[in-house]
């Protein structure tokens, strides 16, 4: 059985917010049945899933914290039991915390890494086991995977591993099931991120602009659709790898 015969059903995590909520609404356009997933953004979620309905598609939204070993089997019972079926995972969810060397706790870089990358590889592995022939599965990374930034290591590192893991899944799941990743670059500032630093960031990348959540709603969107496209990164980042 092809994902084209089976109902539509999308899970995105992370999707009460900022980059999760513009690859769900994106998502949502092109017909997709949402099964938004928050945490702490439960009034964005529900807020989304009203206006997707009032548009007449389907959504319904799902709390989990992701920290938590079991809330990825969870998660994806929730979504099967209420959908029926599941064709692509969105792995969006993510934390953006300060760790600076010397600064960081054990306790940090667990929680960290536990949301940003153990959740991904256990939500993938629930799924895989559900989704039928020809799903597929999309992973957000971060520029930082390859561009180091001394504020956020531990971010850093969990990111890089979701490069590795996507390369990982994508030869495991084949020919069955197909794993990409978008790599965006600086999209939306972490909280508190100075306003003059983003400018320089931007001045400094070649398109002379920061990116926006819909830049990487589109690459997921054709990552969705690209059936000869599996074990990849696409960086989204204005051409900033260019200036290495």
């Amino acid at each position: 059985m092809s994902a084209a015969t089976v109902r539509r059903v999308a899970l995105v995590t992370g999707a009460g917010q900022r980059v999760g909520r513009a690859i769900a609404e994106a998502l949502a356009g092109q017909g997709w049945c949402i099964a938004a997933h928050y945490h702490r953004s439960r009034d964005g979620a529900e807020a989304l899933c009203d206006a997707i309905r009032g548009r007449g598609g389907e959504a319904a939204a799902f709390g989990a914290d992701l920290q938590d070993v079991a809330a990825a089997e969870g998660l994806v019972d929730a979504v099967t039991t209420r959908f029926g079926s599941l064709a692509l995972l969105v792995n969006s969810a993510a934390s953006m915390e300060r760790t600076p060397l010397g600064e960081t706790r054990a306790e940090e870089f667990d929680a960290i890494i536990a949301l940003n990358l153990r959740a991904p590889f256990l939500l993938a592995q629930a799924a895989s086991r559900v989704m039928p022939d020809g799903a597929v599965i999309v992973n957000i990374a971060d520029h930082m995977a390859e561009e180091p930034w001394p504020g956020y290591v531990v971010h850093g590192v969990a990111k890089a591993g979701v490069v590795a893991l996507t390369r990982h899944l994508a030869a495991a799941l084949a020919p069955r099931i197909r794993v990409n990743a978008v790599s965006p670059g600086f999209v939306l500032a972490p909280v508190g991120y100075p306003e003059a630093a983003a400018q320089r960031f931007a001045d400094e990348t070649p398109l002379r602009r920061l990116g926006a959540p819909a830049d990487v709603a589109e690459a997921v969107l054709y990552l969705v659709e690209a059936g000869y496209v599996t074990g990849e990164t696409l960086h989204v980042d204005g051409g900033r790898r260019l200036r290495r």
